[in-house]
């Protein structure tokens, strides 16, 4: 089966067809009138490309409200499904990544790489199982408030109808246009839809070598102009040696941008770290800021007509003025209340945000805590899942999903709506904020509280149940500087018992019941 499979893959990558190089080479021709279109767009307003004109921006309710969102990470790289989604870069590079040579892995399976290229797996993506429907079905069920696919990853396949390039989703491959069909089902679901672009890197993304198919131009318009800084040794240490995007580059990742808030007016526009060439750049030195200015004031001006206010942007960094866009944390999360609203993207899996074979799967107890953790202090969750390449969820993520939405179904008006409160909690157990750190948190315990708000309404959610059945909430003692009002009644969510407690100097103890209400973290419901 193993050789009958390989056979087919490289049958496929036959169809593959090239351009010539010099074509490849160039600005694509849709480049500049796009670029000029969109210049007068902004000069229309009222948002100008400029920061002090974007810092008025104000975050939309909905969004603030939403608190927990799907990310889906899905293109050709679900195909090899080895190691994770960087499989297109780490296949030209021989060295190990988190312990796996994908370099060797490539070669044993499908050949030498001058041969069997990443563009060879494009015709084997064919997305024949996918059905928008049912997806937007399943996030609806898991409590999902907004849905955000990737349009475009590093690896330059973007997965809806580009004007800009020829290889995209709705001409090869899948051969659909991935992200209109989404946008369609999720928005018949009542959620809300957005899209994140990862292009920025796909500057640096695939490291050359004249022994693979990468370094030849007429692929240029899928791997990205072989610049010659690409070829060095140091090429694939990008995170100390990244040269930054030059003009041409960037006029055709603003063009794609903007391409994709007209097509698809998307109310939630997530970047990846890629634009900006350094972490240690701010929005003020950063070499992409002229036209992230454009893009945020292009896409904030167009989708004030839309319905439930203002697009969202999200970034990484100091990309942006924290005024001026939404700040999101990759698998890392918050120390404290953070006053200016942001979010954490990480995913149902450990080892990779697309689909491979063997999975390090989180559990959902440890995602619902992560989920009450970050809404407790300021921010919201978007958690990723990673298709099949015929388009079906694998049933382990399903099941993460589903157990995630029967717990926000008892609870989820403990999360839904709110605001975070005086303090955000309390407890033994911190968490990570360094990006991509979640890997060093610990699990919370019974001790841990953390609190949200709704008008007079308090919610306390107790991360673990307590092996006494009684718990003890430090911050609601009698004397609290946090909580000075009486407290007229206390209920567990999803429990019709009676619930009996006690408020000292010491704090406020609350007797739970025998029978558990719904699994993983409780929700106490405190009233004046």
């Amino acid at each position: 089966m193993k050789y009958l499979a390989l056979a087919s893959l490289l049958l496929a990558a036959v169809s593959v067809q090239a351009e010539s190089p010099e074509v490849a080479m160039q600005p694509h021709p849709n480049v500049a009138p796009a670029v000029k279109n969109i210049d007068a767009k902004i000069a229309e307003g009222p948002f100008q490309a400029k920061w002090d004109s974007l810092s008025g921006y104000e975050i939309p309710q909905w969004y603030k409200d939403a608190k927990f969102g799907i990310f889906i990470h899905w293109g050709a790289y679900s195909v090899p499904a080895f190691g994770s989604e960087w499989y297109p870069r780490q296949m030209y590079i021989n060295l190990d990544r988190r312990g796996d040579n994908f370099f060797q892995h490539h070669i044993d399976t499908y050949g030498p790489q001058k041969t069997f290229g990443y563009k060879d797996f494009i015709p084997s993506f064919k997305a024949e199982k996918f059905n928008a429907d049912e997806w937007a079905k399943l996030f609806k069920d898991t409590g999902a408030r907004y849905v955000i696919p990737v349009a475009e990853h590093h690896d330059g396949f973007p997965m809806y109808d580009c004007s800009f390039t020829k290889w995209d989703a709705s001409e090869m491959g899948p051969k659909r246009d991935i992200v209109k069909e989404l946008s369609v089902s999720v928005r018949e679901q009542g959620m809300k839809f957005g899209v994140s672009s990862h292009r920025a890197f796909n500057w640096m993304f695939y490291v050359r070598n004249e022994a693979y198919d990468n370094a030849d131009p007429q692929y240029a318009d899928l791997y990205g102009r072989p610049m010659p800084f690409l070829f060095q040794e140091n090429a694939w240490d990008y995170q100390n040696f990244f040269p930054p995007q030059d003009q041409q580059f960037k006029d055709d990742w603003l063009a794609r941008s903007c391409e994709i808030v007209d097509k698809y007016q998307p109310d939630v526009f997530w970047f990846d770290f890629g634009i900006t060439p350094d972490r240690k750049e701010t929005y003020e030195t950063n070499s992409y800021a002229e036209h992230l200015q454009k893009f945020a004031a292009y896409y904030y001006n167009q989708s004030k007509g839309w319905n439930d206010g203002i697009g969202v942007i999200n970034y990484k960094f100091e990309a942006f003025p924290e005024d001026a866009a939404v700040l999101d944390k990759e698998r890392s999360k918050m120390a404290e209340i953070r006053k200016p609203f942001w979010q954490t993207d990480t995913a149902v899996s450990a080892s990779s945000w697309g689909y491979t074979e063997n999975q390090r799967y989180k559990t959902p107890d440890r995602l619902v805590d992560d989920l009450v953790d970050i809404v407790s202090k300021n921010g919201c969750l978007l958690l990723n899942v990673g298709p099949r390449p015929d388009g079906t969820i694998p049933e382990e993520d399903q099941a993460i999903l589903k157990a995630i939405g029967g717990w926000l179904k008892i609870n989820g008006e403990a999360i839904y709506d709110t605001t975070y409160w005086t303090t955000f909690g309390e407890g033994p157990t911190s968490v990570s904020t360094g990006h991509v750190s979640e890997s060093k948190d610990k699990p919370f315990t019974s001790e841990d509280i953390r609190f949200t708000a709704k008008g007079d309404v308090l919610y306390v959610t107790g991360m673990a149940w307590p092996k006494t059945n009684s718990i003890t909430i430090k911050t609601l003692a009698s004397d609290s500087k946090y909580y000075a009002d009486d407290i007229g009644s206390i209920t567990l969510l999803g429990s019709d018992e009676e619930i009996k407690w006690n408020r000292n100097a010491e704090g406020l103890t609350v007797s739970l019941p025998a029978k558990h209400p719904s699994e993983f973290a409780y929700v106490l419901k405190v009233t004046k």
